[in-house]
């Protein structure tokens, strides 16, 4: 199917309107109208229903209109892919969690450019689910996250422990944790940990599924929660933040994800070069 069709299916979804179309594209109206009929031919039904105000899909164009997002962003995406690697050896798309980019890919990336400047790097930072998609995929050649999922054909290995542990913005909190603490979503095994230990996560005001969103509010609005040593072992020395005593510290994996069948020179010195940071990391924490 020529994208351009979908280019156009789409622009007339945002607009309502064949002419408004025409006018964004900088076609004419009758070239509009004969794509839309080409792309009707093409799919054997109709896509949008005539209105003195304009157009709005039909049962069928609305089921294309996924379709259609997919089709330009893939070939937007390749066209992209296929200009960078004309000056590189390699493009390889790294993904990650908010909070392993912080600390932990940043560093690695910023190491990685320069040891193999002919690799072009593309990060991607998303949750388990959109990493996991993104390697089902392909839009991903290997993702560091917290729980994985396991599939065929997929190598999970441990690359780090954190040692996740409750700080503070006060130099003596309250023993009321509830009063300010900040849930954060550490993932299932966490959580039950917690319920057990520290039952507070019911009770919290503020709940969030990305660590350092979570963390950025505690230092800006006040709180307590439960955070990676490696992230707030900064804030601790400057004193902006304050280790809770006789709190439990929970350990939480974080693994590296990617393709057992990609055999990729280019791919594994990412690799190994992201287990080398991690190792570096751990060290610097013991």
């Amino acid at each position: 199917m020529d994208t351009e069709l979908a280019r156009t299916f789409l622009k007339i979804v945002e607009t309502g309107s064949f002419v408004e179309a025409a006018g964004r594209l900088h076609l004419t109206q009758s070239t509009v109208s004969a794509r839309v009929r080409r792309l009707e031919e093409q799919l054997g039904m109709p896509l949008f229903e005539r209105r003195a105000d304009g157009v709005v899909l039909t049962a069928a164009g609305r089921q294309f209109q996924r379709h259609a997002v997919l089709l330009v962003r893939t070939v937007e995406r390749a066209q992209q892919d296929v200009g960078i690697a004309g000056g590189f050896h390699a493009v390889l798309t790294v993904g990650g969690r908010m909070g392993l980019w912080e600390g932990l890919l940043s560093r690695w990336l910023a190491d990685f450019v320069t040891q193999a400047p002919e690799i072009a790097i593309r990060a991607l930072a998303g949750l388990e689910e959109d990493l996991m998609q993104a390697l089902a995929e392909g839009r991903a050649d290997v993702a560091v996250m917290y729980v994985p999922q396991a599939r065929p054909g997929l190598v999970i290995e441990k690359l780090l422990e954190e040692q996740l542990v409750m700080v503070s913005t006060s130099p003596a909190p309250s023993t009321r944790l509830a009063q300010d603490y900040v849930y954060v979503d550490w993932g299932p095994e966490f959580y039950a940990w917690q319920s057990r230990v520290l039952p507070v996560s019911s009770a919290a005001r503020v709940s969030v599924s990305i660590g350092t969103l979570g963390l950025r509010h505690v230092l800006a609005r006040g709180g307590c929660g439960y955070f990676p040593l490696r992230l707030v072992s900064e804030a601790i020395r400057s004193g902006q933040l304050h280790r809770v005593p006789d709190t439990p510290e929970f350990r939480l994996p974080a693994y590296l994800c990617f393709s057992q069948t990609d055999e990729r020179t280019h791919l594994a010195r990412v690799i190994q070069a992201i287990r080398a940071t991690a190792a570096a990391i751990g060290k610097s924490d013991t």
